[in-house]
């Protein structure tokens, strides 16, 4: 019997794009000024394109899908708007809580698996995925405290740097959901094809953009 072909892995071609995205986003956030308000407009005017496009495939046209797209424009809006006012630091500091959130949530939902959190929009995420992102996110924003401030004394506002991590990995949470909800009712697997083996813009930051709304408010208040 002739043995069917396996599927060829992706992850080369998502570790080249992962590289290259990296490298592009680096560059004009090093570059800073009109260099990186260009790639964050670039980068919000290709999510809120997606995002159309998943309402369009969704919902059709009308009242109700132009609502939805107005209410989507102002969501990735003020989004745009924090990434391009945080300092380089903070907005370091916010990706790098985005990331952990993903990876503790993959590693820990992968060892330990059980009881779903929706299994009807993201039949992946479970409880312990969460929790597992929550603790990663934690430790990923007390370390960034640590090393902005350089002391160890402020024992109180290391708590409170990962409670606040921990809390923002929940927040990234309820934008992959989002994110999941609307591709479900699409019935679309990613929001575009223009990142090889990524999917689209709004897939590669669906939990990056509410995380960027609460670090702004949260940055002005910091002491």
């Amino acid at each position: 019997m002739t043995e069917a072909p396996q599927k060829k892995s992706d992850l080369p071609v998502r570790l080249a794009s992962a590289i290259v995205m990296v490298a592009i986003a680096g560059t004009a956030l090093w570059l800073g000024g009109w260099f990186w308000y260009g790639f964050v407009a670039l980068v919000a005017g290709g999510c809120l394109f997606e995002l159309g496009r998943l309402v369009r495939a969704a919902f059709g046209t009308g009242t109700k899908p132009t609502l939805m797209v107005l209410a989507g424009a102002a969501y990735i809006g003020l989004a745009g708007f924090s990434l391009a006012n945080l300092p380089p630091a903070v907005l370091l500091g916010v990706i790098a809580v985005v990331i952990a959130t993903d990876v503790g949530a993959y590693f820990s939902g992968r060892a330990i698996g059980g009881p779903k959190i929706a299994p009807k929009i993201s039949p992946s995420k479970t409880w312990a995925g969460l929790i597992g992102g929550m603790i990663l996110a934690g430790i990923v924003s007390a370390s960034f405290f640590l090393y902005n401030v350089g002391e160890i004394r402020f024992s109180a506002m290391v708590g409170i740097a990962a409670t606040i991590g921990a809390v923002l990995a929940v927040v990234a949470q309820c934008g992959d959901f989002l994110e999941s909800w609307l591709k479900r009712k699409a019935g679309m697997k990613d929001s575009s094809n223009l990142i090889p083996g990524h999917g689209g813009v709004f897939d590669r930051v669906d939990g990056l953009l509410p995380v960027a709304i609460a670090a702004l408010p949260l940055w002005a208040m910091h002491p």
